[in-house]
């Protein structure tokens, strides 16, 4: 049985600090929610409120649909714009289900501070894949959104930590050849990253995948394919910050 897993995770609106809070799992048949270690963290940092749908901290939630705060996220299949969507997202139509949505988008909405990404799973070769948006498009001059439509698809980016940051001495700088700044690497992904990169810069590649240009907005502009090869001992997301909370015999169904 394969189990595709999604985490999510929640900005402080004051720190602006992410955390990884809850799983999603998805066997096939049924949804599965649990809040992870890093709810507890920021609830303890930044007074993080639990989610309405999911309001126990210690339970595991169940259905065989998926749960509101993600299907909310997810645009109809009978909007106009629907295969555009799609298409940005560089997913083939026949494989647009909520998992793989969920991998590309992240789920960003406007009007909330959450975002969902993916646990990667390796290939037949041990590599691992996670494609991801451009983080803060909006934070860069108007010169490097230029360059951005300039880019190819396959065109190597380079990463680079901006330690100096105020808010996060771990971002990660998404860079062109000619030392261009396109963005910054999703914060989710900076630690684990940037640990490869210390150790063997050379085991971390990222490529353009996709450019959509304006009118799309900014947090849709530049789809990146990171490709990196985790050292044997590790694995993503294995942190403390991402185990699940639940007791294996504490669990809550809920039936749709």
């Amino acid at each position: 049985m394969t189990i595709s897993t999604l985490f999510l995770a929640w900005q402080d609106p004051q720190s602006r600090s992410w955390f990884p809070i809850g799983r999603l799992t998805f066997d096939g048949e049924l949804y599965k929610f649990v809040y992870i270690e890093g709810a507890r963290n920021a609830q303890r940092e930044a007074n993080f409120s639990l989610l309405h749908s999911f309001p126990e901290l210690t339970k595991e939630y169940k259905s065989i649909e998926l749960f509101p705060p993600f299907a909310n996220r997810l645009m109809r299949p009978s909007r106009p714009d629907y295969n555009d969507y799609i298409q940005s997202l560089n997913i083939p139509r026949d494989r647009d289900d909520p998992i793989a949505i969920f991998s590309r988008s992240g789920g960003r909405k406007a009007t909330d501070t959450f975002e969902i990404f993916p646990c990667p799973k390796p290939d037949e070769n041990g590599l691992f894949h996670i494609h991801f948006f451009a983080h803060g498009l909006r934070h860069i001059p108007q010169c490097s959104r230029d360059r951005i439509n300039l880019l190819q698809p396959n065109e190597q980016l380079y990463l680079a930590n901006e330690f100096q940051n105020s808010y996060d001495s771990q971002a990660l700088l998404l860079c062109t050849k000619d030392h261009h700044i396109v963005g910054y690497c999703p914060r989710y992904l900076a630690t684990d990253t940037l640990g490869i990169c210390r150790e063997k810069p050379d085991l971390v590649h990222v490529h353009v995948e996709r450019i959509n240009p304006a009118p799309t907005p900014l947090q849709s502009r530049l789809l990146c394919n990171m490709t990196a090869e985790w050292p044997q001992e590790s694995y993503p997301f294995s942190e403390r910050e991402y185990q699940s909370i639940v007791p294996n015999h504490q669990v809550q169904t809920l039936t749709r």
